[in-house]
């Protein structure tokens, strides 16, 4: 009902909508396709209905682990989600033993996921346009050992369930994100949060709480 009285008073429109959502889902098809052959080649397990729009890039060091849950959205083209996806979603592991757990119902927008020891990412996370999460400082603070990969810190990332990070966000090492919280645009996470807060900042930290999920 709420379709047909948005048609009758723009039907153009909703025409030009529905259009183009349609085209942008069989658009997803071949990129879709070609990014399970990508999991396989890489080993990574990717459950079964998830959607990609553009190409996710995998790149998995031996030894380690990549698993994704099912009907996750990754968003990697520009035109599927227009509030500014500037580079493709891409998820790597850089160490033996590395971890990167993605839940189920999660949505990535140009996402990038780096691991060196572990990142768990829980069910319905929502990652907005050009996240950052990882793991690790990917290079030494010792001038002399910056490019030989030796002595880069690092401590495991958890982000629960039902948590939303705006655009731009960069999360870091060593940080758990409780369930439910919300992380406002450009924020730059360096210690950990709560559970049921708002946070924004660089540094983040909380600026109120929110109310706490039914049920």
């Amino acid at each position: 009902m709420t379709r047909l009285k948005t048609f009758r008073k723009d039907p153009r429109g909703s025409m030009l909508w529905s259009l183009d959502y349609l085209s942008l889902n069989l658009k997803s098809w071949p990129t879709t396709l070609l990014t399970y052959l990508s999991a396989w080649a890489w080993g990574v397990q990717l459950s079964s209905e998830n959607q990609f729009f553009g190409l996710l890039h995998f790149r998995k060091y031996p030894g380690s682990f990549m698993r994704v849950g099912k009907h996750c959205r990754f968003r990697s083209d520009f035109r599927s989600n227009l509030v500014g996806v500037n580079h493709p979603c891409g998820i790597s592991t850089y160490s033996k033993g590395a971890q990167i757990l993605i839940g189920s119902n999660c949505g990535f927008s140009g996402t990038i996921v780096g691991a060196y020891e572990k990142i768990e990412i829980g069910n319905r996370v929502i990652a907005g346009a050009n996240t950052t999460i990882t793991d690790f400082d990917w290079h030494s603070l010792n001038p002399l050992k910056r490019s030989t990969g030796e002595e880069m810190r690092s401590a495991p990332v958890l982000i629960d369930d039902n948590v939303w990070l705006g655009l731009n966000c960069l999360v870091l090492k060593g940080v758990t994100i409780g369930e439910n919280t919300v992380v406002g645009a450009n924020s730059v996470v360096t210690h950990s949060l709560p559970a049921n807060v708002l946070a924004a900042g660089n540094p983040a930290r909380v600026l109120r709480a929110l109310q706490a999920k039914e049920g």
